[in-house]
């Protein structure tokens, strides 16, 4: 099946999940790069919103994730949302590295390609196309809760721990027939 035989357009004001249902409990799926060799990974945290009056989504990514090497370099990237049938397989896609080989080709799950060349899967719920507006790294100093700095002191172990906060334009919203 084609991607519009699966899917139809939308918008992120239509958006009816629960936000915080969304990046707090489900998992979701970050994959960059292009038909010919993409990456996904598991994302667990982030969040929507309105940034430079543009809908913008968020989420924080291990500096070390191959992921993350190939959205800054296509500078697209699409979230895609599963029913909780598929949770095996998103978890399968966090607990390897498509650095050290081809993970997707092991996974179960049925690639597609939107129509702006972005890579998703048919057996998505939801899913949401954004362009890559910023990276940040931020330091220690700037949290300001002692609970976010014990956070930090025990998930930053090492360098490749460090988190970036990557932001993207929603360009495109797609619903699963």
């Amino acid at each position: 099946m084609t991607f519009n035989q699966l899917f139809i357009p939308s918008s992120p004001e239509e958006i009816s999940d629960n936000i915080f249902k969304m990046v707090g409990k489900d998992f979701f799926v970050i994959t960059a790069g292009n038909e010919v060799h993409y990456n996904s990974m598991i994302g667990s945290g982030g969040g929507l919103g309105v940034l430079f009056k543009k809908p913008v989504t968020w989420c924080v990514i291990r500096s070390d994730r191959y992921t993350l090497e190939l959205m800054q370099n296509k500078q697209t990237y699409t979230l895609t949302y599963f029913a909780n049938e598929y949770r095996g397989q998103m978890l399968f896609l966090g607990s390897k590295s498509g650095r050290d080989g081809d993970k997707m080709k092991e996974t179960e799950l049925t690639v597609v390609q939107t129509p702006s060349g972005n890579i998703s899967f048919e057996e998505a719920r939801l899913v949401i196309e954004c362009k890559l507006m910023q990276i940040t790294t931020p330091g220690f100093e700037d949290f300001c809760t002692q609970e976010a700095k014990d956070y930090l002191n025990e998930a930053y172990k090492s360098s490749d721990d460090y988190r970036k906060y990557v932001w993207g334009e929603i360009v495109a919203v797609w619903i699963k027939r």
